[in-house]
Order: structure tokens, then sequence, then C-alpha cells
């Protein structure tokens, strides 16, 4: 039996070279809600560049044991799943004997905790000796219930209410706070509202690759045909957008190109609106694209969109194409949510329809694209490059392990190179 399961982890564990890690006797469990792939957040880009310092396990979720019963079968996409990844990057997933069960409680506590625990087993198999639990989502708190790592962090992305009218937190993501050796937050509201649980809590915001992003792009063949102006928005087509606005402002603006890069997930009551908004004929869907392609897009337009509903919800994110769209240069146009209040002097914010207008307007002048705008616009992007913050997120976990970890970080010079889009 030891046999089979030994292969089973070799089996569930996707690798590639050996070598790569900066501190390669630290390994890092990342415990992710989705299956690696798909478009990439900001768990991608901080897990995959982590590789960098230490080795790194995506730990896949499991699925449900109704999914993986007799003549079930698991439904994960796979279809923007990577073909390479990074050196010191992998991905756990687990065995089907090890699903998700809600209930009874200490079964679903003890299934979470040996997949944790096969993960661990994985990276000490590769020298590793001390490991790092690190947690995206509340619900993968009873991981922590193992003796397998050295230390844990919790890394708050969101409100995972997921509610436009706010709620109060619960006890146990406050519990989870206050458990961990370190949190990281990433917007401003969030560290306001859940960072004074803790004091062993860093603010990171959302990054870029700045190189991608900035560096110069061949204008993508699907946006040839496209007239300008074009107003456009790249990622996630979500709930949180403001549809009604994006048909208003495309009814009444059909001089313009309206342009959405990004698949289309959690629509709910608006997805009958955006299918409406799709049929116009100066609305244009170009679906999802991979990170190397989708840099290029916001340097093709001639105003980038940041179209948020104002909400309970809205108030807590940061979104990701944020520091994107800097670092191409190009104007953008947002919603007034708490974490772009901060920037309001390089982007303008936008409430009513009419707003907007004159705002997307005044935007498309000449003066809004000037090379001193540009560059400023650049500059302030560029110093939130993923490889600048996920150093500062290396640096707090090796501080927090404690000597001889922290002196060799202090020590360590490290050049950014950036593995990924």
């Amino acid at each position: 039996m030891a046999d089979v399961v030994s292969r089973d982890i070799e089996h569930a564990v996707e690798r590639t070279d050996r070598s790569g890690p900066l501190f390669p006797e630290i390994g890092v469990v990342a415990f992710v809600p989705e299956a690696w792939g798909g478009p990439w957040l900001s768990r991608h880009q901080v897990l995959t560049r982590l590789s960098k310092y230490f080795h790194v396990v995506w730990a896949e979720p499991a699925g449900s044991w109704r999914e993986l019963g007799v003549g079930g079968k698991r439904s994960i996409d796979r279809f923007h799943r990577p073909n390479e990844l990074p050196q010191g990057f992998g991905v756990y997933q687990p065995e089907r004997w090890l699903p998700q069960f809600d209930r009874p409680a200490w079964l679903a506590s003890w299934t979470t905790v040996e997949r944790g625990r096969r993960a661990a087993a994985w990276l000490r198999r590769r020298g590793c000796k001390t490991i790092i639990f690190y947690l995206w989502r509340p619900h993968f708190d009873s991981v922590l219930n193992s003796d397998v790592y050295d230390l844990s962090c919790y890394h708050i992305v969101d409100e995972y209410s997921f509610s436009p009218s706010e709620l109060p937190l619960t006890d146990r993501e406050i519990r989870l706070i206050k458990r961990v050796d370190q949190v990281f937050i990433h917007s401003p509201a969030l560290l306001e509202r859940k960072g004074h649980f803790n004091p062993n809590t860093l603010f990171v915001p959302n990054g870029v690759n700045y190189q991608a992003f900035a560096t110069q792009q061949e204008e993508p063949a699907d946006l040839k045909a496209i007239p300008h102006p074009r107003i456009g928005y790249i990622g996630v087509i979500k709930g949180q957008l403001d549809v009604k606005l994006l048909m208003g402002l495309a009814t009444r603006h059909v001089e313009w190109s309206f342009v959405f890069v990004g698949p289309r997930n959690s629509l709910g009551r608006d997805a009958l609106l955006v299918d409406e908004l799709s049929t116009l004929p100066n609305v244009h869907f170009l679906g999802h694209k991979p990170p190397e392609i989708a840099c290029a897009y916001p340097q093709h337009f001639d105003v980038c969109l940041l179209p948020y509903k104002v909400n309970d919800y809205t108030k807590y994110i940061y979104p990701l194409k944020l520091h994107e769209y800097l670092a191409g240069g190009k104007p953008i146009v947002g919603s007034p949510i708490r974490s772009l209040l901060d920037f309001a002097r390089v982007i303008k914010l936008a409430n009513t329809p009419e707003q907007w207008s004159q705002a997307l307007a005044e935007s498309l002048a000449s003066d809004a694209v000037s090379v001193g705008q540009i560059q400023h616009r650049r500059s302030i992007a560029k110093q939130v490059d993923w490889a600048t913050l996920v150093r500062e997120i290396a640096g707090s976990l090796c501080t927090r392990l404690g000597s001889p970890y922290g002196e060799q970080f202090t020590a360590l010079k490290v050049t950014t190179v950036q593995p990924c889009p």
C-alpha cells in the first residue's frame, strides 16, 4: 500500500526542473480556490514568482465526494492550463480517495489535513526541511490542524462574503487571521477592516509585470479591424462591472468602439444584459487571452476602463488591471471605488453617465496621451512591479522564520527576473 501511495503522490504533483529556488530548503504549500490555469489572478502572479525563492506547490482544491463517487468524474476546466511551469513550482492534484466533504466535520477536517500532509511530504522529498502553509481563502483553515508545517500565512484579496451589502466579519475568518503567523492584505479598505487582528500584517497591493505591459507590443490581429477610438477593458467580465452603465455609454456614443478582452464569469442577473450589450455594432467581445498575449491589448486601446458598480463589495477590491493599464501609459477612467481614490491624480473618476461621457471625451484629447502623461503613469506602475512585491513577501516570510533565514535574505541580492506574464 505504501508503494501505491508514493506513486499517487508522484503523479499528483506536476513539476519542471528540480533546480531554481534561492532557499531550496524552504517549501510552500499554497491552498488556493481553483485548479491551476485559467485567468491569471494575484495568486498566480505571487506564487509563480515566489518559486524563485522557495519550492512552491499549488494545492488544487479537491472535488466533492459527489463528483468523485462511483462512475463520477471531476470536472476541471483545463482549457487555459499552461503546459510549462516555472522552476521550483509544482501543482498538487488531490487523489480521488481524498475528496472534499462538508460533513461530518471530523471527516472534512481529516481529508483536508491529509491533503496538506501529502503535499508537504512531496516537498520534503525535494529536500525541503522547513514548510510554510500559505492560505488564500478562510475555508482552508482546517489544514492548520496539521503538525507538518513550520509557518502559516493568510493572503486576503477579497471580502469573502461577496455581498453588495456589508455583512459582519465571520468568527471563522477572525480566528484564522489571529491564528496564522503572517497576514498579507491587498487593498486599503480590507486593511482597515481586517488588518488590526494580527500584528504581523503586511499591505501588498496588486502589481504588474511592468516589462510585459510597458514594452511596445504588436497590435493583436483581432484588434486591427476595430476602428478607433477604442474604449477598452481587459479582465474577467463579471457581476461587479456596471453593465447598465456600459450599455448606456455604448448606445450613446456610437462613434466609439467598446472592446472587452476576457472570459465571462459569475455574471448572475447581468448575463442577459451582457448578451444584449454584445449585439451592439460598436461593441466587441474578444474572449479570454493567455497572459503572454493579453498584455498587448491595453497598449492599443485609446482609453482603458475600470467600470465597477459602487457598493459595499467593490469598496474592498483592488483591480488587478489598474497598474497594468498604467504601465501601458494610456488614459484611464474608472468608478470612484475606495482603492481608486488614491490614484485620482492619474486617472479620471466618474459616477453618473454624464460624468463618464465627459471623462471619456476628455481622455481622448491629445494632451491626455502626451509623453509626460505617459511617463507619469508608467512611473507609478513601475513602483509595484510584481518582482518587487514578491520580494517583500519572501522577505517577510524569511523574517518570520527567524535566524538564519532573515539574515540570509537581507544579504541576498536578487535580480528582478520575470518568470511569466
